[in-house]
């Protein structure tokens, strides 16, 4: 029974992905051969086709940015991409840059405004990037980019969900989104770099429609999106990536 048609368990996914000390690897889930070129060529077409159609409601957005936060309308941040190398990610902005009186920026919640929110719980903050996707930097399918300073606080098994393209929607992000823990998402992620299929992108691509429509999990309680990863816990923590 495939992924498309069973339910899994977030303990399963954490057993079989990110246990202590675990170094097994699905052969389905190295990207490469003629799969991994399809999945290359669909991104690229599908990447210029959804930003040629998606214009107008980022051109819009982009106008009320400007009138509402003013400039920059984009944010741009450096993210690890395949096998951690860095790319430069884009997104609309959705927050200020208010500082204190030190000169440093506010938290988060302080900073994001009512227009903000609604572009990230629409996700309209998402579609520039499809450029990095045209570019070849994203995959419209994979786990999600994160901060540059989390690589060197990962596990060794944690650190495998870079052995594939990140993405703009993932199998974490139709499961939970952020309201799971740092742990489940991945494990998660971890899953899906072990056994990536090009089935298995499709299925995800279709859930993350319907999660776009019911928008959940955006953030977890208290914080605006996440709060910070501090490094793997438990058994995991001596197996930190080098």
């Amino acid at each position: 029974m495939g992924p498309c048609s069973r339910k899994w368990p977030i303990n399963a996914f954490r057993a079989a992905g990110d246990g202590a000390g675990s170094t097994a690897r699905s052969s389905l889930g190295r990207q490469s051969g003629w799969p991994y070129l399809v999945k290359k060529s669909v991104d690229r077409m599908a990447g210029v086709a959804g930003l040629l159609a998606t214009a107008p409601v980022i051109a819009t957005a982009a106008l009320a940015v400007r009138v509402t936060m003013g400039g920059p309308v984009f944010f741009r941040q450096l993210r690890p991409g395949l096998h951690g190398v860095p790319f430069r990610i884009l997104k609309m902005r959705t927050m200020t840059d208010e500082r204190d009186d030190a000169g440093e920026l506010l938290p988060d919640a302080e900073r994001l405004t009512r227009l903000g929110r609604f572009l990230r719980a629409s996700s309209i903050d998402e579609l520039p990037q499809l450029w990095n996707v045209i570019r070849g930097e994203l995959s419209l399918v994979g786990p999600r980019p994160l901060l540059i300073q989390y690589l060197p606080l990962y596990s060794q098994t944690q650190a495998r969900r870079h052995d594939v393209l990140p993405g703009m929607t993932g199998w974490a992000q139709i499961n939970g989104r952020n309201a799971l823990s740092w742990e489940d998402k991945f494990a998660l992620d971890v899953w899906y770099a072990d056994h990536w299929t090009l089935g298995l992108d499709c299925l995800i691509l279709g859930r993350t429609v319907s999660a776009v429509a019911r928008p959940r999990g955006i953030s977890r309680e208290g914080h605006t999106t996440m709060p910070n990863f501090e490094g793997a816990a438990g058994p995991l923590a001596n197996e930190r990536a080098v």
